[in-house]
């Protein structure tokens, strides 16, 4: 499984100086706030007047990497003609056409919540066993 670090932190991600915030320790603002002071010559600062330094900051992001899938292609292989074109209907309503075959392909990573969707449009088609995605990836989400 690949991971992606810290180094990866997007172009003008919004940073917090706020150190002494009790969530500093978990949050990606925070985080990233010192590789960004390394590597970029201007930083996207949030306003510290609008953190609130509890938990209830709406600035706050969690730190956990979270388990992405890409692709399902090999899914198709394990069913039937009709079940795959119910699974099909499903995701294509629920993401559309050209979303659908981006993550098919394994385009665009699949999120956790996503992933609970294209499960459950498996056993709407009728398949009962447990299909995994082609591939699994631990990101970070920014």
């Amino acid at each position: 499984m690949r991971r992606k670090l810290y180094k990866d932190v997007p172009e003008e991600y919004p940073v917090c100086q706020l150190n002494d915030c009790p969530k500093a320790k978990n949050c990606l603002r925070q985080l990233a706030y010192a590789p960004l002071m390394k590597r970029d010559r201007y930083l996207k600062m949030i306003n510290p007047a609008f953190c609130t330094k509890d938990e209830q900051c709406t600035f706050f992001r969690d730190s956990s990497s979270v388990i992405y899938a890409r692709g399902f292609k090999r899914m198709q292989e394990n069913m039937l003609p009709k079940q795959y074109d119910i699974f099909m209907r499903i995701l294509k309503e629920q993401f559309g056409h050209n979303q659908y075959y981006e993550r098919r392909r394994g385009n665009i990573p699949i999120p956790p919540e996503e992933q609970k969707i294209i499960l459950a449009a498996l056993k709407e088609a009728g398949i009962n066993k447990d299909l995994e995605f082609d591939t699994y990836e631990e990101n970070i989400r920014w």
